[in-house]
């Protein structure tokens, strides 16, 4: 069973990590250049839960600073699978690229697992004063669709 992890957000940083039982990555997130990646992420797990696309291929690009993150989803009907590969620097040179975490679930699974998350970020907001720490607004609009897209 997948795990996914989103900690509250500090000084423009986050830490996020995956675990499946067999396999774990944890790792932080940098709040920038790649401004939209939270909301984009949403986005891509809403569209996973559009049962009317039974095939598609997502693409996430998230950063450390200096590494670079793709987070890649492959929908095949009832199952997809998560890659996240690691470049060394933001040059993304493809040969340099490493897989970092994988795992192949149903949809269902995956978006779960990421609505918990999601859900602890969203009731800890003004607690852990999300705005500020991670240096933009929580991505309400995404977030909303997201559960949404999850509950039809």
């Amino acid at each position: 069973m997948l795990e996914v992890s989103f900690n509250s957000p500090q000084c423009g940083w986050m830490s996020i990590g995956f675990e499946d039982g067999v396999n774990e990555f944890h790792t932080t997130t940098a709040h920038a250049p790649h401004k939209t990646a939270l909301p984009e992420l949403m986005q891509i797990l809403a569209a996973l839960s559009d049962t009317t696309e039974p095939e598609g291929h997502y693409l996430l690009k998230w950063n450390r600073d200096p590494e670079e993150f793709d987070f890649s989803f492959y929908r095949d009907g009832e199952n997809v699978l998560l890659e996240i590969f690691q470049y060394p620097t933001e040059e993304r040179q493809g040969t340099e690229r490493e897989l970092v975490f994988a795992h192949t679930c149903r949809v269902s699974e995956l978006t779960a697992a990421f609505a918990v998350t999601f859900d602890q970020l969203y009731a800890d907001r003004d607690t852990d004063e999300f705005e500020f720490n991670w240096r933009q607004p929580f991505p309400y609009k995404e977030f909303e669709e997201f559960k949404r897209q999850m509950a039809s």
